[in-house]
């Protein structure tokens, strides 16, 4: 016998009970960004290599370590897409969308990344991303962490995350800190782990967050970089935090808070949650006006956010026991008796053509009527419609709800009516 094939390890099948719970989620998400006058692109899975090396910078773990790189036929290195801001850069760029315009875009699909694989973290992965292009002020970065917070309340999982945020200034503004920051971790370097050494030099702002208990408290004696910021970003974020707290939303400042991609300039923020241990941030994003130039367009500002959608599954299922993932089937259509079933699947397509919204399985396979409520039952109906020898002959149907089990029986087309009422509720 042949040996059983598998899928590949940090690569997921999603098993329809799963996707029901997604299928809800992102339904939220899809409204609340069609609320804000979001519109989605869709790009390609596989980049070429330089894209991801020139946005994300070639000293960051995504591209040193994480990313499944290949060389196709023709010897053209290709990259499967780790995230999606690059992409949608390279879109927008490509086909006029930046220049002297306003853009608000979303994605949502699969990244890659090389790594060991853990609960909500994963070798191939699912995230949602909102981009917005050609705005410089805090208002609208405002606006897009004020659309998740919007997100949470949608999701009832509000209270199990919070706001983390800073400003890393400008490049000029961080090249100065970087040269302060370096001169005092080489003062350190006994207290820092082969990983903060390997970076000291090549990034050392990602440093500020690494795991390391020793060296976090190493860096409470390091300069700050908000002592470092230009006049301009600390007016920026100033306003960014007076908009935010005009609007009700709680933050805190964490000043070693950078991001992990070398894009990002002044505004970064982290929702982070501690209900799903150590995997802690749900979204996280920034400004990053300097990318569109840096990929070969004309300067435009920009600014976004991605989220996984693995870990914002896992929160809501954590946390939220009265989310209902969407249902398979609303209706299901029970029939039984000599010549019944060519009417029985008629009737299913003329509700289909009523309502074409309504989510109504015919029962297949014969079986008694205790069987068949069964299988409704096994389905998740709200609704059953039987449907018997008598109900054809007389143009009728019987329409059961089978949650408080009453029924009734109603004329053929008058069926669509009742079942929109009822599968409403």
């Amino acid at each position: 016998m042949a040996k059983n094939i598998q899928a590949v390890r940090g690569m997921n099948d999603f098993l329809p009970a799963d996707t029901a719970v997604w299928q809800r989620i992102e339904q939220i998400l899809k409204q609340v960004l069609a609320s804000y006058g979001y519109s989605e692109i869709r790009m390609p899975i596989v980049e070429q290599t330089p894209l991801f090396k020139r946005a994300i910078g070639e000293v960051t773990d995504v591209v040193e370590k994480e990313m499944y790189t290949f060389d196709d036929r023709n010897g053209e290195s290709l990259t499967l897409r780790p995230e999606g801001t690059a992409g949608c850069v390279r879109a927008g760029i490509e086909h006029g969308l930046l220049y002297n315009q306003e853009q608000r875009l979303w994605y949502m699909g699969p990244m890659f990344r090389y790594e060991r694989p853990q609960k909500g973290r994963y070798r191939q992965f699912h995230q949602i991303g909102a981009e917005v292009f050609g705005l410089q002020g805090p208002d609208v970065d405002a606006e897009l962490i004020m659309m998740t917070a919007r997100w949470w309340k949608a999701l009832g999982i509000a209270d199990h995350v919070r706001l983390e945020l800073n400003s890393i200034g400008s490049l000029e503004a961080r090249a100065r800190y970087r040269e302060a920051l370096v001169a005092f971790l080489e003062q350190h370097k006994e207290t820092l782990d082969e990983d903060c050494k390997r970076r000291m030099y090549s990034n050392p702002l990602r440093v500020l967050d690494s795991k390391n208990p020793e060296v976090q408290a190493l860096l409470n004696s390091a300069p700050a970089l908000h002592d470092y910021l230009d006049a301009e970003s600390r007016e920026h974020f100033e306003t960014l935090c007076g908009l935010l707290k005009a609007a009700g939303i709680a933050y805190t400042v964490n000043q070693r808070l950078v991001r992990g991609l070398d894009y990002y300039n002044r505004t970064v923020f982290e929702w982070v949650t501690e209900s799903l241990g150590a995997q802690g941030t749900v979204c996280g994003g920034g400004r990053y006006d300097g990318l569109v130039e840096q990929l070969g367009g004309r300067a435009t500002p920009g600014v976004g956010f991605a989220m996984g959608l693995e870990r914002l599954v896992l929160l809501v299922q954590a946390v939220n026991p009265e989310f209902e993932p969407t249902r398979i089937v609303d209706v299901y259509l029970i029939a039984s008796g000599q010549g019944v079933q060519p009417a029985a699947m008629q009737l299913a397509e003329q509700l289909r053509d009523a309502d074409p919204s309504l989510r109504l399985m015919t029962n297949f396979g014969g079986g008694n009527f205790k069987k068949q409520f069964a299988r409704a039952d096994k389905w998740g109906a709200r609704v059953a419609l039987v449907l018997g020898e008598d109900e054809v002959a007389r143009g009728q149907v019987v329409i059961k709800d089978l949650r408080n089990g009453e029924q009734q029986t109603l004329a053929q087309h008058d069926a669509a009516a009742a079942l929109l009422k009822l599968t409403a509720i």
